[in-house]
């Protein structure tokens, strides 16, 4: 499988649009004073039983000062030093669980902390046999129960809902009245790139999502041999990138059935689970979400239902472009991009007329008008 570049997702270096950066507060400042005060501590101990010792040199009072000094000064600065690479450690750990709790579910929290706690179950158990283990045994049960604890809590938390399907929880995955459900976008809706406008504008509510095997489906685009895939799936994700870089309004999710090949069917069977909508160009995807009962908001339909409105008999001005595929007939379009088919217009190829609306022709795809010349062409300046 191709690897998926790193630039349609979140970045994670400092400064990048794709991640959100936690002020620095008082959070590193008060780790690295704790652990400094901690190692001057410990250093004041251990010169003190040092000098009790039977190895410590023979020192005057002034000698056991400097000692008991020269153990706590260095005992601070390797505290402090422990201090700034944790308290950076943490950061970057506060960070990445920020980035997680902004994508995650509500379900996929709950789920997870109820991994955790099984993981720490399981962890009690292992320990119970390595505590028995001479010197090393105690040391071993801090790592079982962080590593138990965390890849629980994953797993968990990646199947989420198949755990809630097993344990019959049903309003999981129902839509809340009042509650806007989340969009998924499809490769179809991003390559055709007119989602970003839309976005812009306000009219989609709820969370946007782009799963990531849309965006290996839009790798394998840009991998491809054919030259005009190619250039789909490169614009594909530039625009994923440019969304994601437009106030982080599209996450990146990780949801995958690898269950199911067809990318379409996964697309479905994620919004079915989720109560999500799919936002998409394409008209068969559309009839499928429509008999699996998933909502399937449209791009073209929207197009379609703003476009001013044309009646027969109206006048409209239109510049023809090109020749008909019937004969005699010209084509030309308007400012929308609603193509014109205007009859005797094939002589009048690279000239603006006055066309006259014999009639509308409505179908998923767009719309297509028919007209006639109404006039002779305006004289040319």
């Amino acid at each position: 499988m191709p690897t998926i570049p790193e630039s349609p997702l979140p970045s994670s270096e400092p400064g990048s649009p794709g991640r959100r950066r936690r002020p620095r507060g008082v959070l590193q400042p008060a780790i690295r004073a704790v652990l400094a005060l901690l190692g001057a501590l410990a250093g004041y101990q251990l010169a003190d039983r040092v000098r009790a010792s039977s190895f410590s040199p023979v020192l005057d009072q002034n000698g056991k000062v400097i000692w008991l000094v020269v153990f706590t000064a260095a005992g601070l600065l390797l505290g402090y030093l422990l201090g700034v690479v944790l308290s950076r450690l943490i950061r970057r750990g506060l960070d990445r669980v920020d980035e997680v709790m902004a994508r995650a579910t509500g379900a996929e929290v709950v789920v997870g902390i109820g991994g955790v706690v099984v993981g720490l179950f399981i962890a009690t158990l292992i320990s119970i046999a390595l505590v028995r283990i001479p010197i090393v045994g105690p040391y071993l049960t801090v790592p079982i129960y962080l590593l138990a604890g965390y890849f629980t809590a994953y797993l968990a938390a990646k199947k989420h809902i198949e755990i809630l399907r097993l344990l019959g929880v049903r309003g999981a995955f129902e839509v809340v009245p009042g509650l806007t459900p989340a969009k998924l976008l499809d490769s179809s809706a991003i390559i055709d790139g007119r989602i970003l406008e839309i976005i812009d504008t306000g009219f989609v509510e709820g969370e946007l999502l782009v799963p990531r095997f849309v965006v290996e489906e839009l790798q394998r685009l840009a991998d491809s041999a054919d030259a005009e895939k190619r250039v789909r799936g490169r614009r594909g994700l530039d625009f994923v990138k440019r969304l994601q870089n437009s106030s982080g309004a599209v996450t990146i999710d990780g949801t995958d059935y690898p269950d199911i090949e067809a990318v379409d069917a996964k697309l479905v069977r994620y919004a079915k689970d989720t109560g999500a909508q799919i936002i998409s160009t394409d008209y068969t995807l559309e009839k499928v979400a429509e008999i699996q009962g998933v909502k399937l908001l449209n791009v073209n339909d929207l197009a379609n239902s703003v476009k001013p409105a044309v009646l027969p008999g109206e006048v409209i001005e239109v510049k023809i472009l090109r020749e008909g595929r019937e004969q005699d007939q010209g084509v030309g379009y308007l400012d929308d991009g609603t193509m014109i088919v205007v009859e005797a217009g094939s002589r009048l190829v690279g000239s603006r007329v006055k066309a006259e609306v014999t009639s509308v022709l409505q179908s998923p795809s767009g719309k297509m008008i028919f007209s006639r010349v109404s006039g002779p062409p305006p004289a040319s300046h």
